[in-house]
């Protein structure tokens, strides 16, 4: 089976079934622009990605690498963040940090179903949260005055009405 290496960015190398591989457009398009062949000891770099979450990834990967690809989201559908899988549930059951550094890779690497999982995550972390409560879970500095939040509540009183 055609294997290839890749390097993280804090140096690790893994070496990867292409079928698991091909699930990022990014190292497909590495691949294709370097000419990395099976056993010619090259190694794709990807210098944004720890070694962590490149297993991470890695394993996601090997899970997931017969599903269908993930369709671009073209809004004519409302999108669910609670239709994970127990295995996907599982996944992302991840400490805050390792989650959007695992996202942030997703979106480098080009994977669209861990991008979608990831962003659901998150969605799913703010959901039913006041704006405080947010900023409190991601360490957000409150930089508004007392009449700009007033404004800004009173300019988005009709979200309430869902």
């Amino acid at each position: 089976m055609h294997r290839i290496k890749l390097q993280s960015a804090d140096g690790e190398i893994f070496q990867v079934n292409f079928d698991i591989a091909k699930v990022s457009g990014t190292i497909i398009t590495m691949i294709e622009d370097l000419g990395i062949e099976e056993g010619d000891g090259n190694f794709i770099p990807l210098p944004t990605t720890k070694g962590r979450i490149l297993q991470k990834i890695i394993n996601w990967a090997t899970y997931h690498k017969d599903d269908p690809p993930t369709e671009d989201y073209d809004g004519s559908y409302e999108k669910r963040t609670d239709d994970l899988s127990d295995w996907d549930r599982d996944f992302v059951k991840l400490d805050q940090g390792t989650l959007f550094e695992l996202m942030l890779s997703a979106k480098y690497l080009d994977i669209k179903g861990l991008v979608e999982l990831t962003c659901k995550a998150i969605a799913n972390i703010i959901r039913n949260r006041t704006p405080e409560q947010i900023r409190e879970v991601f360490n957000i500095k409150n930089d508004f005055t007392a009449a700009e939040e007033e404004w800004v509540r009173k300019e988005n009183d009709w979200c309430k009405e869902n």
